[in-house]
């Protein structure tokens, strides 16, 4: 019986076709064979990447209805576009309470940076204000880091003041040099958002992060040099943001002052390295104690209160000291209006708003990851950039310039012991509140206070000890960050990047076509066989060499230097030769890599 079933089973096979025996007795391989499926077309792939960035929870929302399914995959997609919805439910007083305290103490440090920074992208005050309304409001909503800080930063102020201004004179033309940073912002607020909903990250990571260290240092110079121009009441400045056109001009100005019937007032170097000691000291005292974290917090909002003070009773805005005068009051006007979609300078605005995107993005994330790991949660890189973009859009259209995260109000933020994005909203509502009430209270601030608070906030963007890390760790990546470095500081800092991204590229393309080869020994009284230069106690084989291809992955780019370097210590290098005992018999090739 049994042997009739299986002759049964078989016949029954061979008509359905899973096997068929040839006269030889030999299967064919076809019958054997799973065809591959095509490709999915692009159109697919970009579909899929969408969903599983705006439903992460796939097929969770599956009921028994169909309404049910679709207010499931709603209910799916409000919660992963606006985390708020997920964590405010379990929100509580205590949580509320300390919130409040850190959006206060975040709003009396982000108030004198804001309009600061404003005044480094070459803007009125208030539009510094205005950023430091509606995208903390929005991220508050949509961004899924707790701890981050939203607003204007000096480093991405720098580069839109040097990368706009070769397009639009800010001096000659004011309204169309506004209106150009407004539609570079909703350009960059479109590409970000492009990254978080295609899941194209890996576009921020080809800034590594030793190259981000570089040019971080060359910008925080390049910034301190241009505030050289408020510190020292300099009326004609250069525009270029090189450190030898700088100092140049600064050299020229002070020159011609001095010489000429027009009289330098050195009331504003006083004035303003007064205050920069004063900011100095409390930012020392606040690392050196902890607890004291208020202090450096409050102090760039103390020196523009007592600094506005003094001016005004002394009247030194006659003698000299150049004022901020009028500030803009009232909420954010909209600025839709405003942005340039049709003209010849489009094209301009779309690659500069790339270029923001990606210094906005990799800073921003940057700061993100830290805090979360000291605080043991993941955040999401491409949530970020989502909200980042959406931010930056609604942002665009209520005249706001671009805003990302910040280090310093960050680890203000973190220290003033915030539990949630809702000091970001905290400080928004703070902002606006002194848009409607304190803003004419500001036409006695001198610029030299602006350019004190920007210079004291500069130190945390230089990281020496970081970049004698990278020296130790690897030479390429050390030479990117140089290279990142000295191109801002020199040249440009659209210069300053392409060099760093460059070195990047070539140490990849180094590692690809040039991948680690190592000979591998023994070491003695274990089972483990490790590369000889760096155990040198490590026994070789007599007559065998072990070589292990350290690259992931060997293709067309890298196969024939493998094989020449391979050939060459098997037939003439004569160490090899002598460490083998004799004779080579055999190579054996450690490819788990």
């Amino acid at each position: 019986m049994g042997s009739v079933h299986h002759t049964e089973v078989v016949s029954s096979m061979r008509e359905q076709g899973v096997f068929n025996l040839e006269d030889n007795g030999h299967s064919e391989r076809s019958q054997w064979v799973l065809d591959s499926p095509n490709p999915p077309p692009l159109w697919k792939k970009l579909f899929s990447s969408v969903k599983e960035t705006l439903f992460p929870h796939g097929n969770k929302f599956c009921f028994s209805s169909k309404k049910k399914t679709c207010q499931g995959y709603v209910v799916s997609f409000l919660q992963t576009l606006f985390p708020i919805l997920n964590w405010l439910r379990n929100y509580k007083p205590s949580k509320f309470k300390d919130d409040l305290l850190a959006g206060l103490t975040l709003a009396s440090l982000s108030i004198p940076q804001s309009i600061g920074y404003a005044n480094l992208a070459k803007l009125d005050p208030e539009y510094g204000l205005y950023t430091s309304v509606i995208p903390p409001l929005i991220y508050a909503m949509m961004g899924s880091s707790r701890e981050i800080a939203i607003g204007p930063v000096a480093v991405v102020s720098l580069l839109l003041s040097s990368l706009v201004q070769k397009v639009e004179d800010p001096v000659a033309n004011p309204h169309a040099y506004r209106n150009f940073v407004f539609t570079v912002t909703f350009f960059t607020g479109i590409f970000q958002t492009a990254f978080g909903v295609f899941r194209l990250g890996f576009l921020v990571d080809f800034l590594s992060h030793a190259a981000l260290v570089g040019f971080m240092a060359g910008a925080a110079i390049i910034i301190g040099l241009q505030q050289l121009k408020g510190l020292l009441g300099i009326s004609h400045f250069t525009t270029k943001t090189d450190v030898v056109s700088v100092l140049t001009s600064v050299y020229k100005s002070l020159h011609h002052q001095i010489t000429s019937s027009e009289k330098w007032c050195p009331l504003n170097f006083v004035l303003g390295c007064s205050f920069l000691i004063f900011l100095l000291i409390t930012r020392f005292l606040g690392r050196r104690n902890k607890k004291l974290f208020w202090l450096p917090a409050i102090s760039p909002l103390l020196s523009v209160v007592l600094s506005t003070l003094i001016v005004y009773l002394s009247k030194a805005d006659k003698h000299g000291v150049n004022i901020i005068k009028h500030v803009k009051g009232g909420l954010n006007p909209s600025s839709a209006h405003l942005l340039e979609f049709h003209g010849q300078h489009v094209g301009q605005a779309a690659k500069i708003g790339l270029i923001c995107a990606i210094i906005a993005l990799t800073e921003a994330i940057a700061v993100g990851r830290s805090f979360a790991s000291i605080k043991g949660y993941h955040l999401d890189g491409n949530k970020e950039m989502l909200s980042m973009g959406f931010m930056n859009i609604a942002g665009s259209l209520s005249s706001c310039y671009v805003a990302t995260g910040s280090f310093s109000r960050t680890a203000v933020n973190f220290s003033a012991g915030c539990q949630t994005a809702v000091s970001n909203i905290v400080m928004a509502i703070t902002v606006i509140v002194s848009l409607e009430l304190f803003t004419r209270l500001l036409y006695y601030t001198p610029v030299a206070i602006l350019a004190s608070i920007i210079l004291s906030a500069l130190p945390g963007l230089i990281d020496i000890s970081e970049a004698c890390y990278i020296w130790k760790v690897d030479k390429l990546d050390f030479l990117a960050c140089v290279g990142a470095f000295l191109g801002v500081l020199f040249a440009s800092v659209e210069i300053g990047l392409i060099v760093a991204v460059t070195i990047s590229f070539a140490k990849i393309l180094i590692q690809a076509i040039r991948p680690g080869i190592e000979v591998l020994g023994r070491v003695p009284r274990t089972e483990a066989f490790c590369d000889v230069t760096q155990y040198p106690m490590a026994i070789s084989t007599p007559g065998i060499i072990v070589i292990r291809i350290s690259s992931g992955s060997l293709c067309f780019a890298n196969a024939n230097f493998v094989r020449e370097r391979i050939l060459k210590w098997v037939s003439e290098d004569d160490e090899f030769k002598e460490s083998s005992k004799g004779r080579v018999q055999a190579v054996i090739l450690d490819m788990t890599s």
